[in-house]
């Protein structure tokens, strides 16, 4: 009689063990890093370009940095790193749109020139409508690189130039506005009338880009107690988000807090300190 060779049965361990590898490769796979959004689109816009031989021909090397920019764009970023992101995807689709732009100019200059050769080879018979419509493409080319470029860069210096006005800080929150006490009486959460410039700034700012929303947070000295401290924070801060409100600037864009007397700037042991300590922060997200 033939015997069948022993064959090891796997052990419940080992079954086990099995098991938990599988559930943490598709753990890693569920949370694999992904593109940030729009830039799948640039991706998409960009093979459209890729593809094309006359893009290929006469824009290699702008493909080829807006390549770069895509890749670039492609990169996963942690959450807090959003407004890095939607810059990096905002640069790809400029380049994308001047790689464009630059390939359509040159192949219609060269088609003009090549309708320049023929024309004077001719002795300037006549001009042809498709010499009219190439000076009208390449026209209309230059004009979209330029605007491109243009726009990139007034988008830009304008948005910088809102920043200096509002005089707010670039942090990892986002944009942060101080405003000081000088807004309240002591001890009260009413605005003073007079001068509120940095308001009226931040009014004008929200307005013009609206997909910006706010967290206002009331900050406190260390006099009186925690709890009046923190309520008057809140109440302040509200008083800031009706201001603005009366003003226009829709309330579901803005968010309120009391923090009360638990972030201090300064020193609560000098008045200066304590002065400082007393403030309302506007932070525009990105």
């Amino acid at each position: 009689m033939k015997t069948l060779p022993f064959v090891k049965k796997p052990s419940l361990g080992t079954i086990g063990s099995a098991v938990v590898l599988s559930s943490i490769l598709l753990t890693a796979c569920a949370v694999a890093p992904v593109a940030p959004p729009g830039a799948a689109e640039a991706r998409a816009e960009l093979n459209a370009l890729q593809s094309n031989p006359d893009m290929v021909r006469h824009a290699r090397v702008e493909l080829r940095d807006a390549e770069e920019a895509v890749r670039l764009a492609e990169q996963p970023l942690d959450d807090d790193e959003a407004a890095l992101a939607e810059h990096r995807v905002y640069m790809a689709d400029r380049m994308v749109a001047i790689a464009a732009a630059k390939a359509a100019t040159r192949k219609a200059e060269a088609a003009r020139e090549q309708l320049s050769e023929e024309r004077e080879e001719a002795r300037l018979a006549s001009r042809t409508r498709e010499v009219d419509q190439a000076r009208a493409e390449a026209r209309r080319a230059r004009q979209a690189a330029e605007e491109a470029t243009e726009m990139s860069a007034r988008e830009t210096a304008e948005l910088q130039q809102q920043i200096e006005e509002l005089q707010a800080k670039t942090t990892d929150r986002g944009l942060v506005l101080t405003l000081g006490d000088v807004l309240f009486a002591s001890g009260s959460a009413e605005l003073q009338s007079g001068d509120n410039r940095n308001l009226e700034k931040l009014v004008t700012f929200l307005n013009e880009y609206p997909e910006r929303d706010v967290l206002i947070e009331g900050h406190t000295d260390n006099v009186g107690s925690a709890a009046f401290n923190q309520t008057l924070s809140r109440q302040r801060a509200e008083s800031v988000r009706r201001y603005l409100t009366e003003r226009g600037i829709q309330s579901r864009r803005i968010d309120v807090s009391g923090i009360g007397m638990e972030r201090p700037v300064a020193s609560n042991e000098t008045a200066t300190g304590r002065q400082q300590n007393r403030r309302v922060e506007v932070i525009i997200e990105h």
